[in-house]
């Protein structure tokens, strides 16, 4: 049983696990994805989602008490 890896903190200079990576399904439709759609199609999307972002309100983190 392969270990259970934080793909976010492990693969950020590319995947670590290569062809055993769970997440290869989304390889095919990312790279369609980015030959198909222009810089500045992706930099509209990118603003859009900063802009709704910030205009959420404030969630605040209440820590367990220790």
């Amino acid at each position: 049983m392969e270990p259970e890896i934080n793909c976010a903190v492990a693969c950020v200079n590319g995947c670590v696990l290569g062809d055993r990576c769970p997440h290869r399904a989304y390889l095919q439709e990312t790279s369609k994805f980015m030959a198909e759609t222009s810089l500045d199609q992706i930099l509209d999307i990118a603003e859009a989602a900063r802009i709704k972002k910030m205009s959420a309100p404030p969630q605040w983190v209440i820590p367990d008490e220790i």
